[in-house]
């Protein structure tokens, strides 16, 4: 009769360890969230609400070279200023150049325009890579590329113009800094695959796609890469 008193006892115990516990479990735990609230996470429905990653456009152009600047200032340009939000520009200032290493180590290129356009093409090496803010870099581009017959000049009155810091892109291209940026576009332009025939050469997202249907209509091109990706954005429609 004891024992089985005992053992009403332990069993009355865990009932109540257990209902005391179910009890903390309810009330631990915050309010359901209100209606309009958002819940933050990290799975696939934020990454749905993201935006497509914009097309790399890379640019190869030389400094003197007419047909580059039509399509920096007729189609580059005016992409951009419709819809930044699509593209992310790289230059690559080299063109139909070559280079030479002398034998006391230094650089020595040729140029498709000749020496002003090596000079040219040096100064937009520092440019592109010390502005790195999107607008402001193109800005530049467009700027000097309107007349580089004398790069440096043009480089001080553009600079001023969008408030540039010219000094240390100064420093750039008298350095041998300048000459061994300049080295590394050429290295790029020559390992382009299909080869460069023409000046500029445009790649989107590393593709070469139809030449000329780039330089005539960059953003249609633009809208058909990110519409192969998904829905076609507000803008291209």
């Amino acid at each position: 009769m004891f024992q089985k008193r005992q053992l009403r006892i332990i069993y009355l115990v865990i009932l109540i360890i257990v209902l005391v516990l179910v009890y903390k479990s309810f009330t631990q735990h915050g309010p359901p969230a209100a209606e309009g609230d958002v819940e933050q996470t990290s799975g696939g429905n934020e990454a749905m609400l993201k935006p497509s990653a914009p097309v790399l456009v890379v640019v190869y152009y030389e400094t003197l070279c007419p047909d580059s600047k039509n399509f920096v200032l007729h189609q580059l340009q005016p992409a951009f200023d419709r819809a930044p939000e699509l593209m992310d520009i790289e230059f690559v200032p080299f063109g139909k150049a070559s280079w030479t290493t002398k034998s006391d180590g230094s650089l020595e290129f040729d140029c498709q325009h000749g020496p002003i356009e090596c000079e040219g093409n040096t100064i937009h090496a520092c440019v592109v890579e010390a502005v790195r803010e999107p607008r402001t870099r193109l800005a530049m581009v467009a700027c000097m590329i309107q007349n580089n017959i004398m790069p440096r000049d043009i480089f001080y009155r553009c600079a001023k113009e969008h408030g540039l810091e010219i000094e240390s892109i100064k420093k750039c291209y008298d350095s041998p800094h300048g000459a061994e940026l300049l080295k590394v576009h050429g290295e790029a332009t020559h390992a382009l695959r299909p080869a460069v025939s023409f000046i500029p050469t445009v790649t989107l997202d590393g593709a070469q796609y139809v030449q000329k249907s780039i330089l005539k209509d960059l953003f249609g091109n633009l809208c058909q890469v990110v519409a192969g990706r998904g829905p076609k954005p507000d803008v291209c429609k």
